[in-house]
């Protein structure tokens, strides 16, 4: 079973996306980058999602350290989140995001991309 890491500092979308992918994926969750990074000490992620507002450490500053470890370089990282600004997601695309998932995301799809990004 492939392993995710979804990273969002809302319970409720943590319930959610655990709902919707939780049977097919080995979930590991985490409230913010920091927490995430922790993680990934411990175990070796497959895929990862994250959100880009939470406090401690945002997605695009925990996006940034994770491209810099080198078991990460080359794993999938989708943007999950409420910012579609073109801006935003070419900031997203020259740290190194896989892709950009807008918020409200289709539950029906999330498992297809994840999928399609392994």
């Amino acid at each position: 079973m492939n392993k995710v890491l979804y990273i969002d500092d809302a319970s409720s979308m943590r319930k959610l996306v655990n709902l919707v992918i939780g049977k097919e994926f080995e979930l590991t969750m985490a409230e913010n980058g920091q927490e995430a990074l922790e993680a990934m000490k411990k175990t070796a992620f497959d895929v990862i999602l994250s959100d880009v507002n939470m406090p401690v450490m945002d997605g695009l500053t925990f996006l940034e350290k994770a491209r810099n470890l080198n078991d990460y370089r080359f794993v999938p990282i989708l943007m999950m989140t409420t910012e579609a600004s073109p801006e935003m997601k070419a900031q997203g695309k020259a740290l190194g995001a896989t892709g950009w998932i807008v918020k409200p995301f289709n539950p029906d799809n999330l498992a297809n991309i994840i999928r399609k990004v392994l």
